[in-house]
């Protein structure tokens, strides 16, 4: 592979930095080959060995008749194997699918359905389920999956035609063949088929296929590609000032952005280091956190009210982290001056990004202070382009709260096999139609004001949940709130809010509604406030509204 600049930079020679996933990893193999790049129960892995691996698992995949553009799937928790398998697939020229190991009939059915996946990575069993023995039944009805890749192995009901294990894999193909590309027409070049300098994929191939949650209806598999997860990692990269001296602790689920591009690829981008946990356990995090003396540390607002709860209980040392990352939704003033009183010496950022931006795509700026952060997600960071619109797609000017809509090489190139829902998404001209509905600042900050489809209309007027809940969380008792529109019989809709109360805290719903009154329009003010102590959360982390509302209905 010919030398490039460091993959960190944006700039370099006319060769350009590594264009591919494939050829980043071997970027840091052929220069970094001894620094450790994953430390996974409490093994260290270093930039060669994943390197090492991903070979591996390609020419095993290939010995299977894995090619250039298949699709192969993984509902595992985070670990090595699913790094070995992401790596590997990619390096091959295959997308790999990302499940979460939760899914169950109805998920599973779907996806592996509808992007005709080859290839199954999950464990044998976990403690909710045998899967083994779970898809020695169920695999008739996913007909496309040829084999199943266990972590570990299977029980006697779980032995079938096509089921294997991970080791298998690793020890199933020639590593030496790997860089010779391959067809599904046979073996040898792909024949027109534009690829890196390696003679592997080529940037706008697809690397992954991620779902959405699909909360208006089925999930849609938005295509990322080589070129637009690299582009949101180095974006990041280069708006944190991330180097090989930085560190994190690896929590977030790898099957979402947050865990795969904001935490995996901007490190291997930068070269530094992730430990990486299984899943999210607070107590977990922070032991990781003050053991290996992490730099930055990432979660969504549910996690930090954990996370915080955990650090009250049993204090640990933490002082070396220099940035505190909350994405995922809006994070509540509350939320925020709790977090930066917890690490008074890291910087608070705010992160926007979503599934068909690959990632990141807005970040607080540097100098922004408390205020800031709590009222603005920040800046289109690299050279992502943002604007906001009205309903009709025209550009409002600051102060003005319109649909936010993104442009640049971090947006994905579409929902795999949903040509009438990527045209409503991923407009002309390359601009993503976010969703989010967001208020410009004259100096570029954006500040979200709710979800597009979460809008409801009380009396005429609409309002947008997140307005609400950023009010409801200024109160000193409550550490979380979540709301939605449900439908009234005078004003058409009126809004519903569950709130959490911070721990030892009384919360009385009367008095809360009081509080949104006195700094809220009247019909922004809640009709009604439930207390609870605990919200269904999605599997990457949100609240799960669909299911409060679903409760609401049911008057639980």
């Amino acid at each position: 592979m010919p030398e490039r600049d460091d993959p960190a930079s944006p700039d370099g020679p006319a060769v350009g930095p590594p264009a591919t996933i494939t050829e980043l990893l071997t970027w840091r193999a052929d220069h970094d080959a001894e620094r450790v790049f994953l430390v996974v129960d409490d093994r260290s892995i270093t930039f060669g060995e994943l390197d090492r691996l991903a070979t591996q698992v390609a020419a095993g995949l290939r010995s299977w008749g894995i090619r250039p553009g298949d699709r192969v799937a993984v509902a595992a928790p985070n670990g090595l194997p699913w790094l070995g398998l992401f790596f590997g697939a990619t390096r091959l020229g295959a997308a790999l699918v990302t499940l979460n190991p939760r899914y169950r009939e109805q998920e599973l059915r779907y996806m592996l359905n509808q992007s005709s996946a080859r290839l199954l990575l999950c464990p044998a069993s976990t403690p909710e389920l045998d899967f083994a023995a779970f898809f020695a039944v169920f695999r008739t009805e996913v007909p496309t999956v040829e084999r199943y890749v266990f972590l570990d192995p299977p029980t006697e009901e779980g032995r079938f035609e096509g089921a294997t294990t991970f080791d298998e894999l690793l020890t199933a193909g020639d590593a030496t063949e790997v860089g010779e590309p391959t067809s599904a027409e046979g073996e040898g070049a792909v024949t027109g088929r534009p690829t890196g300098a390696d003679g592997g994929p080529a940037p706008s191939d697809p690397a992954v296929i991620l779902y959405t949650s699909g909360t208006t209806g089925k999930p849609r598999g938005a295509v990322l590609t080589h070129a637009s997860l690299l582009a949101s990692a180095r974006a990041q990269v280069a708006h944190l000032g991330w180097d090989e001296h930085t560190s994190t602790v690896g929590s977030l689920p790898l099957n979402h952005v947050g865990g795969l591009t904001c935490g995996i690829l901007s490190l291997l981008v930068a070269g530094g280091t992730v430990v990486l946990l299984p899943a999210f356990s607070p107590s977990a995090v922070l032991a990781a956190t003050a053991e290996h003396r992490t730099t930055v540390l990432s979660g969504v607002p549910t996690m930090f009210v954990m996370l915080l709860q955990a650090l009250a209980a049993n204090p640990v040392d933490v002082d070396s982290l220099r940035q505190v990352i909350v994405g995922g939704s809006i994070l509540d003033p509350s939320l925020a001056e709790q977090v930066a009183a917890a690490w008074p010496d890291a910087q608070l950022v705010n992160l926007y990004g979503l599934s068909e931006s690959s990632g990141a795509s807005v970040l607080s700026a540097p100098g922004d202070d408390l205020d800031m952060v709590t009222r603005s997600i920040g800046v289109v960071i690299g050279d992502f382009e943002g604007r906001v619109v009205d309903e009709s797609g025209n550009p409002v000017a600051p102060g003005i709260v319109g649909e936010l809509q993104l442009r640049g090489a971090c947006v994905a190139a579409g929902y795999w096999e949903m040509p009438e829902e990527t045209a409503e998404t991923f407009l002309p001209g390359g601009w993503l139609a976010t969703g989010d509905m967001v208020e410009a600042e004259a100096d570029g900050h954006l500040a979200v004001r709710g979800r597009k489809k979460e809008l409801y209309i009380q009396g005429g007027f609409n309002v947008y949940p997140a307005e609400v809940e950023a009010v409801l969380g200024t109160h000193p008792a409550v550490a979380l709130a979540a709301g939605f529109g449900v439908p009234d019989p005078v004003y058409g809709e009126v809004g519903a809010y569950v709130v959490v109360p911070r721990p030892g805290a009384a919360v009385d719903p009367d008095e809360l509604r009081s509080w949104c009154a006195a700094r809220l329009a009247d019909y922004k003010v809640p009709r009604y406030v439930t207390v609870a102590p605990e919200v269904p959360l999605t599997p990457a982390g949100k609240v799960a509204k669909a299911e409060l509302r679903r409760r609401f209905e049911a008057g639980a």
